[in-house]
C-alpha cells in the first residue's frame, strides 16, 4: 500500500529512510509546539489576547498534521507543514490594531480573516492565478518582509526575556541587572541553542528549549507539572464576521486579508522550490504537482483558522529531512502524524509555554535565519532598496508590522512613479498602498 501511493523504490529510497527523515523533520520544527502558543496567547505587551494557550497548541498541532499530511498524499512531497513564524506575529499585531479600533472579540475576528485569506488561497491556486500574485510584488520587497519580521522576533525574544526594557528618557534600553534569572536563563539557553545549531544537530532548537526548561525548573522559576495529559481548551470555530455587515470597517479589515495572502504566497512558494531545488524535484525550472502541494497548503490554512490558530505553511526545516534522504510524500505523513502524537504531553507545553524566557532563545535564531534575505534586496536600486529598508527598520521600530508593511507599500509606487518608473509597478501594489493610505488617512489607526 505504501508502495503504491507513495512510490518509494520509484524515487530510489526505502521505508526506513522516509520514516526516519519524517522523524527528524518532527524534531527540527517541532519548537513551533511552544513558540506559537506563547506567540498568539499573548500581545506584545504581555496582555492575553484571548486566545487560550492549549487551545492554540491543539489548533498548532491538529492543523500541522492535517496540512503535512495532504503535502503527502496529494503531491508526494517531504514537505511539512505548520503555523508559520512570521505569521503568527502579524496575527497578533491585526488583534492588538482590532482591539485599539474597539472591535469586540478582536482574535475572533482575527481568525475569521485566516479563513478568508486560506479560503482566496485555495480559489487562486484552483484559478491558477498564483504566478500573478507572486510577481505582483517585487523580489527586494518581499525580501525585506522577511528581515523586517526576522528582526522583530528576535526584538521580541530579547523583550520577553527581560534582556531589553523601557527606560525613562530613552524608548528602551538594556536590563543593568544582568544576574536576574529569566535573562541568565535566556542567555544559556540562547548560547547552548546557537552551539547546537554550529554542531548541526538535529532539532537544535527543540533541544535549546528543553534545555532552557530544565534550568527554570532547577533554578526554581517554573514548576513540574507533570508529563501526559491533553489540551483542556479549544477555539473551534471560534470566528467573528460581524464586520461584513458594517461597510464601513472594510478599510480596517481588507488589507489584512490581503497581506495575510500574499505572506502566505510568498512563504509557501518560496520554501517549496527551495526545498525541491535541494531534492531534484524541479524539472526544466517548474516543479510538477506543484498545484496539489499548494492546495495542501491553502486547506491546511483554513482548517487552522477553524481550530483556533494563524496562516499555516511550508516549512523551510523540511530541508532538513530532505538532507536525510527523504524523497517521498511518506516523510511528511509520519511528520504529521508525531505532531498529533505531541498533544498528549501539553503539560510539558504548558510549563514551556508560562515563562517567556524558555522560548525566547528560539525567537531569536529564528529571526536570525530570516535575516539572511537581506542579501537579496536590490541595493543599487533606490526605487527598490529604500521602500525594502523602510519596511526592515519600520516593523521593529514601529511595533508592528502592519505599520511597517505599510509605510513600504506605500513609498513603493511613489518613488517608482516619480523616478519615471511606473510599469514596475504592479496594480496590486497600487492596490494595497491606496488601502494603507485610506486606512491612514480617514480611520486613524
Amino acid at each position: 500500500m505504501l508502495e503504491r501511493t507513495f512510490r518509494i523504490r520509484e524515487s530510489g529510497t526505502d521505508i526506513r529512510t522516509e520514516l526516519l527523515a519524517g522523524l527528524t523533520t518532527f524534531l527540527t520544527m517541532a519548537y513551533i509546539i511552544f513558540v506559537n502558543p506563547a506567540v498568539l496567547s499573548k500581545d506584545f505587551a504581555g496582555n492575553p489576547t484571548g486566545l487560550p494557550a492549549e487551545a492554540v497548541m491543539l489548533a498548532t498541532c491538529v492543523a500541522a498534521c492535517i496540512g503535512s499530511s495532504l503535502m503527502g498524499l496529494l503531491a508526494n512531497y517531504p514537505i511539512a507543514q505548520a503555523p508559520g513564524m512570521g505569521e503568527n506575529f502579524f496575527f497578533v499585531t491585526v488583534v492588538m490594531t482590532l482591539a485599539a479600533d474597539g472591535f469586540p472579540h478582536p482574535w475572533k475576528v482575527a481568525l475569521g480573516i485566516i479563513f478568508l485569506s486560506g479560503v482566496l488561497f485555495l480559489a487562486l491556486t484552483m484559478f491558477r492565478v498564483r504566478e500573478a500574485l507572486i510577481d505582483a510584488v517585487s523580489p527586494s520587497m518581499k525580501n525585506g518582509i522577511a528581515v523586517g519580521i526576522g528582526l522583530f522576533i528576535s526584538f521580541i525574544g530579547l523583550k520577553n526575556a527581560g534582556v531589553i526594557i523601557e527606560a525613562p528618557g530613552t524608548a528602551l534600553r538594556l536590563n543593568p541587572d544582568v544576574t536576574e534569572p529569566r535573562v541568565l536563563i535566556f542567555f544559556a539557553g540562547l548560547m547552548v541553542t546557537g552551539a547546537l545549531c554550529a554542531w548541526k544537530v538535529r532539532g537544535a532548537l527543540l533541544w535549546g528549549i528543553l534545555f532552557s526548561t530544565a534550568l527554570a525548573l532547577v533554578s526554581g522559576q517554573q514548576r513540574w507539572e507533570g508529563v501526559i495529559g491533553l489540551p483542556r481548551a479549544h477555539a473551534l470555530f471560534q470566528f467573528d464576521f460581524g464586520w461584513i455587515r458594517t461597510p464601513e470597517t472594510y478599510l480596517k479589515i481588507v488589507p489584512f486579508v490581503i497581506i495575510f495572502l500574499f505572506m502566505n504566497v510568498f512563504d509557501t512558494v518560496g520554501t517549496l522550490i527551495g526545498v525541491s531545488e535541494q531534492a531534484g524535484f524541479l524539472v526544466d525550472n517548474k516543479l510538477p504537482r506543484a498545484r496539489q502541494a499548494l492546495v495542501s497548503d491553502a486547506v491546511a490554512t483554513v482548517a487552522g483558522a477553524c481550530m483556533g490558530t494563524s496562516t499555516v505553511t511550508s516549512y523551510i526545516e523540511s530541508a532538513v529531512g530532505v538532507a536525510t534522504g527523504a524523497r517521498t510524500g511518506l516523510t511528511s505523513v509520519v511528520t504529521g502524524m508525531l505532531f498529533l502524537v505531541a498533544l498528549f504531553f501539553t503539560p510539558i507545553a504548558r510549563m514551556v509555554g508560562g515563562y517567556p524566557a524558555i522560548t525566547a532563545p528560539a525567537l531569536v535564531l529564528v529571526g536570525s535565519m530570516m535575516v539572511r534575505t537581506i542579501e537579496k534586496v536590490e541595493w543599487d536600486d533606490p526605487t527598490e532598496s529604500l521602500p525594502s529598508f523602510l519596511i526592515v527598520l519600520g516593523i521593529p521600530l514601529f511595533f508592528n508590522i502592519s505599520d511597517g508593511l505599510a509605510i513600504g507599500f506605500i513609498a513603493y509606487p511613489v518613488i517608482k512613479v516619480l523616478s519615471g518608473r511606473s510599469r514596475e509597478v504592479s496594480a496590486v501594489v497600487y492596490l494595497i498602498a491606496i488601502l494603507f493610505v485610506a486606512r491612514y488617512l480617514f480611520l486613524r489607526v
